[in-house]
């Protein structure tokens, strides 16, 4: 049997829309739209009754807020896990971008681009150590709750790092740049193979199918800084 792992994208955040990089502290949860995109997510996951044994999520406040929504449908607590943080960008949390540019000398061309293991600024982490954190978190996950059915509401930049993870690809690789939706569902199929090698098998990616009777509808995805620098 295989463990399932679901990777949910957080819903639209301010740091979606305003050009402020959201760590911890710049971090200031949903937007009205991303509210009602969770809104649609709940009712949805409540619909298809799916079995899931395990909710996880990442303490940035718009996961958490995400993550809400969520157990409400499983019927879940939620369970923290700090290393499904997006990218952290240690001393330019809660700058603007241009702040961030402009202190840290950063030219339009992101940091990573060429050089994976530039931290993004003092104190936070380059690509590669992202990399190493949230493959770690991944593997951990898959390997404790083995043959069980795993909900995690992350990042765009987790996501990323998954298909990185089970592609093999290291921080000097061609990087994944996938941009999932908001509040879209990624699923990956895990098992251990004769050797006890990882096998990962990708069920699904970026179902966004809730979003297609919203109101609003959702604009292209987006970022206000590219996913080696903080995804959202």
């Amino acid at each position: 049997m295989a463990t399932q792992l679901y990777l949910i994208r957080h819903g639209e955040a301010v740091a979606n829309v305003e050009p402020v990089i959201g760590g911890m502290h710049g971090d200031r949860g949903l937007t009205a739209r991303g509210r009602d995109q969770c809104r649609l997510l709940e009712e949805r996951l409540a619909d298809q009754r799916m079995h899931v044994d395990r909710l996880v999520s990442s303490t940035l406040p718009r996961a958490l807020e995400t993550a809400e929504y969520v157990a409400r449908a499983l019927g879940l607590p939620v369970q923290h896990d700090d290393e499904l943080h997006e990218l952290r960008p240690g001393e330019a949390d809660g700058l603007t971008v241009q702040e961030w540019r402009d202190r840290h000398r950063v030219g339009e061309e992101p940091p990573g681009t060429r050089d994976p293991y530039r931290v993004f600024s003092p104190g936070g982490e380059s690509w590669a150590t992202f990399l190493a954190r949230t493959g770690g978190a991944l593997t951990r996950l898959v390997a404790r709750y083995r043959e069980e059915t795993v909900v995690a509401v992350c990042h765009a930049g987790i996501v990323e790092a998954s298909f990185a993870l089970a592609f093999g690809l290291g921080a000097s690789a061609k990087r994944v740049d996938c941009a999932p939706s908001n509040t879209s569902l990624t699923h990956w199929r895990h098992r251990f193979g004769p050797a006890g090698e990882p096998e990962w098998t990708l069920a699904s990616f970026n179902d966004a199918g809730h979003l297609t009777n919203s109101v609003t509808p959702e604009p292209p995805a987006q970022e206000s800084v590219p996913a080696v620098q903080p995804r959202r």
